[in-house]
């Protein structure tokens, strides 16, 4: 498994800006102090922001840091929401209790935060009258106006 971070003597930048135990600012140091400061506290210097200029480090046990960074990745990915594209078909020719029922179902729907696509399926020579289908999807919009 590769590492996301460095630790102590992979980190090749000549000065890093370090950061405490409990992320307090120490001040940008030679990487030879830092890793001294390390050594002291018993801990592990870890490169948190490689890009930043100098490189950000942190004194911190490393596997304490991963298990962090785990439960703080596992937190965001338990509070996103997945949306669903949920499709609804109908007919030129879908009578009134059908409609009422998938209308339902398509509020139900966007109520519950999904996105819901409708599609107008002709079959046969019904493609030759497509305003009843038009005037199917514009009713389909004038009623979810409000929603």
């Amino acid at each position: 498994e590769e590492r996301q971070h460095r630790l102590n003597r992979e980190i090749m930048a000549p000065e890093v800006r370090l950061v405490g135990p409990e992320n307090e600012p120490l001040g940008v140091m030679s990487l030879s102090e830092a890793l001294r400061l390390a050594g002291e506290a018993d801990v592990d210097l870890v490169e948190v922001v490689a890009a930043a200029n100098p490189p950000v480090c942190r004194l911190i046990e490393y596997g304490k840091f991963k298990y962090h960074e785990q439960k703080k990745a596992a937190e965001a990915k338990s509070k996103q929401k997945v949306i669903e594209v949920k499709e609804i078909k109908f007919r030129p020719g879908t009578d009134d209790g059908d409609y009422n029922i998938k209308m339902r179902n398509i509020r139900r729907f966007l109520e519950e935060g999904d996105k819901c696509k409708i599609t107008l399926r002709f079959r046969g020579r019904e493609i030759t009258h497509q305003e009843l289908g038009l005037a199917l999807l514009n009713r389909i919009r004038d009623e979810l106006a409000d929603t």
